[in-house]
């Protein structure tokens, strides 16, 4: 118990210790605060007493530098201000200097002004002085030559139309002259070179074709009793069995080759075979029109195989075919065609242009000639319509529209493809013309010379292949004749066909006769 009181009492004082400790502790700090806190306000005074020092000597400086700004500023300003009206001042004379020039400009321009008006004046004078002059020589002038003003201006331009005519004469000559010159040397290497590599024979043909027979009596068994034979043949075939007193041999004529040429191989297997009534004749025109179709188609696809040419449908090989039995002119058109299609070809090859579309537009020109006989219209728009029915390309249907110059030629290959079937046509004994058409070509050229104003006569020589012309002396002069043979050469061109050329030769004289009594 003791032990407790003495520990209790103890812990008390040692508490009461701890309390007394702190107090004394906190009074402790107090003084030590006040003291710090009174030296640190003695720091503040002095600092602030410092800081009043260095702000009154910033003070005074900042002032200083201030007016010394103020000075420099000022000095600047009243150095810039001298130099502007300096500047002023220097424009001013050069604006006095300037208008003192200007009005002695104008007063020079106005003398001249009036001047100038003087001389106007003066010209005006002169003007009418030479007027009068003019006036006066003119009526001499008349007088003298014995022509008014206006026939004299008729006599000059007829003079000068005279010489522009002549002008015009040489220059026409002469580009003539070079122009040919150098056309016909090119053209001439072209188709030389052409006509040298291609070369076929020509063999005419007729509307007509003749059988030989064995002997005279074949005649008879070919009429039949009561003409029954000849009539069945000619019904089966379409054609006319002409027999006359001609010794063995029966003519066949037809307007269309193919049935003729049925026709003629019927004819030749009845007269071997010597079987002769009409269900024997209409068996064998059956196999004859067999044997034609085959012939046809095989003549078509070897024209395609000899020119190289190939894709063309087999319809229109077949179409092609057909010309092997067609004729124009006494030319086989087939032989023709794959003629004008080489030609073609090569003159392709010489100009650089694709030469097998020219060979295909030169097979293909004249396809529409194996049906005229069943289309009506021209074997140009025919073959026109076969060609696009067929879908052969633009250029061919073009080439073959343009090649007798039905349309212009507006492609390299159309106007090759005139000029191979022109070639074609104009090789000596290609073609020929019946009586007919002949004397009318040669009365047409005629015609047209004659129809030019100044032409007196005119004769088609050499068989049409050139035309002499006698133009009046008095109405044609030496440079109009050259303008009349162009134009008459234009205008053969524009209404007449003909194979080849046609040379035009005006001839103009002038004669002078007397009698001597």
């Amino acid at each position: 118990m003791p032990n407790a009181i003495a520990i209790v009492i103890g812990i008390v004082g040692f508490i009461i210790a701890i309390i007394v400790g702190f107090i004394l502790g906190i009074a402790y700090r107090k003084k030590v605060a006040e003291a710090e806190i009174g030296s640190a306000e003695e720091k503040a005074k002095s600092i602030l007493a410092d800081a009043e020092k260095l702000a009154k000597s910033k003070k005074k400086e900042t002032l200083l530098e201030a007016k010394e700004e103020i000075i420099r500023n000022r000095n600047e300003a009243e150095r810039e201000l001298k130099e502007r009206r300096n500047e002023v001042s220097r424009l001013e004379k050069r604006a006095l200097q300037r208008e003192e020039a200007i009005e002695h400009k104008y007063e020079a321009f106005e003398k001249k002004e009036e001047a100038l008006a003087n001389k106007v004046k003066e010209t005006e004078a002169r003007l009418a002085s030479i007027e009068e002059v003019k006036q006066e020589q003119l009526k001499r002038l008349e007088e003298i030559s014995g022509l008014t003003a206006e026939q004299a201006k008729a006599d000059l331009l007829s003079k000068i139309e005279e010489e522009l005519e002549h002008e015009t004469a040489l220059r026409i000559t002469e580009a003539e002259n070079r122009f040919k010159e150098d056309a016909d040397q090119k053209a001439r290497e072209i188709i030389s070179a052409t006509i040298q590599r291609y070369a076929s024979e020509h063999v005419s043909e007729a509307t007509v074709s003749v059988v030989a027979l064995p002997s005279d009596d074949m005649k008879g068994r070919i009429i039949g009793r009561e003409g029954r034979n000849i009539r069945t043949i000619e019904q089966m075939t379409g054609c006319d069995l002409i027999i006359d007193d001609t010794p063995e041999a029966i003519t066949l004529s037809s307007f269309d080759p193919v049935r003729r040429e049925t026709a003629r191989i019927a004819l030749e297997k009845l007269i071997t075979d010597g079987r002769i009534h009409p269900a024997r004749i209409e068996e064998t025109v059956e196999k004859a029109r067999k044997e034609v179709e085959t012939t046809i188609k095989k003549a078509g696809e070897k024209a395609t195989f000899d020119t190289g040419i190939h894709g063309i449908n087999h319809e229109l090989i077949k179409i092609l075919g057909r010309l092997k039995y067609r004729t124009s002119y006494g030319q086989n058109v087939l032989d023709h065609s794959i003629e004008v299609a080489f030609i073609a070809g090569m003159l392709a090859e010489e100009l650089g242009v694709d030469a097998t579309v020219a060979k295909r537009a030169g097979l293909l020109h004249d396809i529409g000639k194996a049906m005229t006989q069943e289309i009506e219209g021209s074997h140009v728009q025919i073959g026109v319509d076969l060609a696009k029915k067929y879908r052969e390309s633009k250029e061919v249907v073009h080439a073959i529209e343009a090649h007798h110059g039905d349309v212009e030629a507006k492609t390299v290959i159309a106007q090759i493809v005139q000029a191979a079937d022109a070639i074609s046509a104009a090789r000596p004994g290609a073609r020929r013309e019946n009586v007919e058409n002949y004397i009318k070509r040669l009365q047409k050229l005629e015609e047209i010379a004659t129809s030019f104003e100044g032409v007196e006569k005119s004769y088609a020589i050499q068989a049409g292949r050139e035309v002499r012309i006698m133009v009046k002396p008095e109405q044609i002069s030496d440079d109009k004749m050259i303008i009349v043979a162009h134009e008459i050469v234009k205008k053969v061109e524009e209404e007449l066909k003909y194979p080849g050329q046609i040379k035009i030769h005006v001839i103009r004289e002038s004669r002078a006769i007397d009698f001597a009594k």
